[in-house]
C-alpha cells in the first residue's frame, strides 16, 4: 500500500514537474521608432514584424515618436500592420513623444494602440504627411489630396474599430489632442505609463489577424524582448534624414572639389566619393527637389570657373547665392520634419562657402606668386657686375658667375638688374644710386 502512495506522487511530481517545464512565458519583441517616417524605416517595421514571427513571439510592440515623414513610407507600414500576422501594437512612449503626422495613420493601423501620459496625437493633414510635394499645389488638388487622405484614414480607423470622426478631423483641420484625450474619444485603446503596465491592461484583449483570424492576447507575465536596430539599419535610417544628407552631399562636393584642384592629394577625393554615394542614397528616399540639387552643382562650377577667370570675386558671389538658394528648395516638402533644419542650413552653408573661399584664394595666390626655381625666378633679380660690362661680362647672382650683356656701359661692382634670362646669358641694367 505504501509503495503505492509513493509511486503515485512520484507520478503526480513528475507530470507536474513536465508541465511546468513545457509553460512558457509568452515574449513580446520591442523596437524603437523615434525618427522621421522614411522608406529605411518602413522596411525595418516590415523586417520587424518578420523577425518576431520566426522567433515565435507572441507580438511586436513598436514605440513610437515622430514628427512625421513620407506618404509612401507611411502607407508602407500601416500596410505592414493591416496584414501582420501577428499582433502589432504602436505605443506613443516616452512621456513626451508624440504621433504627428504620419504616426497618427500608424498609430491607428495597430492591433493595439497606446500612449503614454504626456504624450500627443494628430495634425495629419495631407500637406503634412508629404501628400502635397510643395505647397504651391491649386485649390482641386489641393482638395482631392485631402478627401484621399481622409478616406484612407478613416477605412484604417473602421477596421480596427477606432473613431473615424476624429480621424478625419486630424485630416482635415489638423486636429491634435492628448493621451487622455485620445483614449476617451475611442482614438486608441489605452494609457500606460510603461511597458509592463500596457501589458497588464491587455491581457485577454481580442484582436484580429490577417485573414479575419482573431486572436486573444496573453501577455501575463510576458517576457519583453527589446531589439536595437542593427548597425546597418542604423547609418540607412541616419542617411535618410534630411538634415544628414543635405550635409553628406556638401562634403561630398567639397571633397571632389579639392581632389580636383589638387589632383594626387587623394583623402578628400576617397572621403568626397563616399560621402557623395551615400548622399545620394539619401536624396532616393526622400521627396528632393533635383532644381535645387543642379543649382547646388552649378555654385561648385562658379567656385572653380573663379580659379580660370579671375572675376574679382563676382563668380564667387555667384556660387554663394546659388548654393544657398539649391540648398533651400532642395528638399520639395512644407513638412518640417523633412526638410533641411535653419540650425543645420546656416552653419553648413557658411562652412562651405568659407571653405571654397579659402581653397579659391589659395590657388589664385599660387598662380600669382613669383616663381622660387628655373630662370623665370631670375626676373628682376639683384646681382653684382665682376667686371666691367661695355657690351658683355660677368655678373654674380645667387652665388654664381653668369655671363651679361648690357646696352649701356656698367662699371665693375656696380648693382646690376636683371631683365632677361636668355640661355645662360642675362640682359641686365645698372641700379643707379640715388642721389
Amino acid at each position: 500500500m505504501i509503495k503505492k502512495i509513493v509511486c503515485l506522487l512520484a507520478a503526480i511530481i513528475l507530470f507536474t514537474g513536465v508541465a511546468w517545464a513545457n509553460e512558457e512565458n509568452p515574449v513580446f519583441n520591442v523596437i524603437t521608432v523615434a525618427s522621421v517616417i522614411t522608406t529605411p524605416t518602413a522596411k525595418y517595421v516590415a523586417d520587424s514584424i518578420e523577425k518576431a514571427k520566426k522567433e515565435g513571439a507572441q507580438g511586436l510592440i513598436i514605440l513610437l515618436d515622430t514628427p512625421g515623414g513620407m506618404d509612401t513610407a507611411m502607407r508602407e507600414i500601416a500596410k505592414s500592420l493591416l496584414n501582420a500576422p501577428i499582433p502589432v501594437i504602436v505605443y506613443v512612449y516616452p512621456s513626451g513623444a508624440r504621433a504627428a503626422s504620419a504616426g497618427v495613420i500608424i498609430t491607428t493601423a495597430a492591433h493595439v494602440a497606446a500612449m503614454a501620459p504626456g504624450t500627443n496625437i494628430g495634425a495629419a493633414h495631407p500637406v503634412a504627411i508629404g501628400l502635397g510635394g510643395s505647397g504651391g499645389v491649386d485649390k482641386t488638388m489641393s482638395e482631392k489630396m485631402e478627401n484621399d487622405a481622409a478616406a484612407y484614414v478613416r477605412s484604417i480607423a473602421k477596421i480596427r474599430g477606432r473613431s473615424e470622426e476624429w480621424v478625419e478631423k486630424a485630416v482635415r483641420k489638423s486636429e491634435s489632442i492628448t493621451a487622455e484625450e485620445a483614449k476617451k474619444m475611442n482614438v486608441i485603446d489605452h494609457v500606460a505609463a510603461d511597458i509592463d503596465k500596457l501589458l497588464a491592461m491587455i491581457d485577454g484583449k481580442e484582436v484580429t489577424l490577417e485573414g479575419g483570424k482573431k486572436i486573444k492576447l496573453s501577455t501575463k507575465n510576458a517576457a519583453v524582448n527589446k531589439i536595437e536596430m542593427g548597425t546597418r539599419q542604423k547609418i540607412l535610417t541616419a542617411i535618410s534624414d534630411p538634415n544628414i544628407a543635405y550635409i553628406l552631399l556638401l562634403i561630398g562636393l567639397a571633397g571632389l572639389y579639392f581632389e580636383f584642384s589638387n589632383p594626387g592629394a587623394i583623402l578628400p577625393g576617397v572621403i568626397g566619393g563616399i560621402s557623395l554615394l551615400m548622399a545620394f542614397f539619401g536624396l532616393a528616399t526622400l521627396p528632393v527637389n533635383y532644381t535645387g540639387i543642379l543649382l547646388i552643382l552649378f555654385g561648385i562650377i562658379l567656385f572653380i570657373a573663379e580659379i580660370k577667370v579671375m572675376s574679382n570675386g563676382m563668380l564667387t558671389i555667384g556660387g554663394i547665392i546659388s548654393l544657398a538658394m539649391g540648398s533651400l528648395i532642395m528638399f520639395e516638402t512644407p513638412e518640417p520634419a523633412l526638410r533641411i533644419s535653419l540650425q543645420v542650413f546656416i552653419p553648413a552653408l557658411l562652412v562651405i562657402s568659407g571653405f571654397f573661399i579659402v581653397v579659391i584664394w589659395m590657388a589664385i595666390k599660387a598662380q600669382m606668386r613669383r616663381p622660387y626655381s628655373g630662370t623665370e625666378s631670375m626676373a628682376d633679380g639683384q646681382g653684382e657686375a665682376m667686371t666691367d660690362i661695355a657690351n658683355e661680362g660677368k655678373v654674380f647672382f645667387q652665388g654664381e658667375y653668369w655671363s651679361a650683356q648690357s646696352q649701356s656701359p656698367i662699371p665693375k661692382g656696380a648693382k646690376v638688374k636683371i631683365l632677361k634670362v636668355d640661355g645662360l646669358k642675362l640682359t641686365v641694367e645698372e641700379i643707379k644710386k640715388e642721389v
